[in-house]
C-alpha cells in the first residue's frame, strides 16, 4: 500500500463519528473493553466490533488480553498525538466523555490485593513512581528493574538477588488494573512490594474484602522512601 492510500485510509478510521469518539475516549491511557467503548460511541457491540477490528489491523489500536477479557487501547504515543493534534483544531478545549471502570466500591479503587501483589490506585501510583523515576522499565509484556531500581529496594530492606534466583516466577511484569485500566506491578517483586507494605503496617487489610488502606506512617514512608503521592 502507498504512503497515500495508508494515509487515506488512517484519515478515513478516524473520521467515522463512532471510531473518533472510541479514539478520543483512550486518549487517557487507559485500556477499555469492546462493550465500553461501544457504551461511549453510543453504538451496538456488534459495530463497535467491527471498528476495533478494523483500527487494529490499522495500527491505530492494540489489543491486552487479561484473563478472559481484551482491552483496547491505543497502539503507540504516535496515535495519541495524532488524536491530539486533530481534537485542537475540531474542538479545542472539549474533554472526552469519561468512562467509568472497575468495582463501584471506593475502598476497592482506592486500593486492593490482585492476589499477592497491590492494586487500584495504590499500586498504579507506586508502580508510576518506580517507573517516573527510573526505577523501574515497564513494557506491555514485560518489566525490568534498573540498576537504580535494585539499589533502592535493596536499602528499603527487600532483597531483590534473593527473588532473582528464585526460579518458577518472573521477577517484574505489568498486569493491567481491573480499575485504572493501566499497568501495575506484579511478579516477584510486585509480592515483594506488598508483603513489604503489610509488614512494615504501611497499609491494613479491610475486614472481609480485598480492599487495603494505607495507615498515616505509611503514606509518609511511601512518599519519602519511594516517591509516591496518593493525592
Amino acid at each position: 500500500m502507498s504512503n497515500n492510500a495508508k494515509f487515506a485510509e488512517i484519515a478515513a478510521l478516524a473520521g467515522d463519528p463512532g471510531r473518533a469518539s472510541m479514539l478520543n475516549g483512550l486518549m487517557d491511557g487507559r485500556a477499555l473493553t469492546a462493550s465500553e467503548l461501544a457504551q461511549l460511541a453510543g453504538i451496538t457491540a456488534q459495530t463497535a466490533s467491527s471498528h476495533l477490528t478494523r483500527m487494529t489491523d490499522a495500527g491505530l489500536l492494540a489489543v491486552e488480553k487479561q484473563g478472559r477479557h481484551r482491552y483496547h487501547r491505543l497502539a503507540s504515543p504516535a496515535v495519541a498525538q495524532m488524536i491530539e493534534s486533530i481534537m485542537r483544531i475540531a474542538a479545542p478545549g472539549v474533554a472526552a466523555k469519561p468512562v467509568r471502570t472497575g468495582p463501584r466500591d471506593a475502598a476497592l479503587r482506592a486500593g486492593r490485593t490482585c492476589y499477592d501483589h497491590l492494586a487500584g490506585h495504590l499500586g498504579v501510583a507506586i508502580t508510576d513512581a518506580l517507573v517516573d523515576a527510573g526505577h523501574l522499565d515497564l513494557g506491555l509484556d514485560a518489566g525490568e528493574v534498573t540498576e537504580s531500581g535494585r539499589a533502592l529496594l535493596d536499602s528499603a530492606g527487600i532483597d531483590i538477588a534473593a527473588l532473582s534466583a528464585a526460579r518458577g516466577r518472573i521477577l517484574c511484569r505489568p498486569c493491567l488494573d481491573w480499575s485504572e485500566r493501566r499497568p501495575h506491578l506484579a511478579g516477584a517483586i510486585g509480592a515483594a512490594l506488598c508483603s513489604h507494605c503489610f509488614e512494615r503496617g504501611w497499609i491494613t487489610r479491610v475486614d472481609g474484602t480485598r480492599a487495603v488502606t494505607v495507615t498515616p506512617n505509611g503514606q509518609r514512608q511511601l512518599r519519602e522512601t519511594f516517591g509516591v503521592s496518593l493525592s
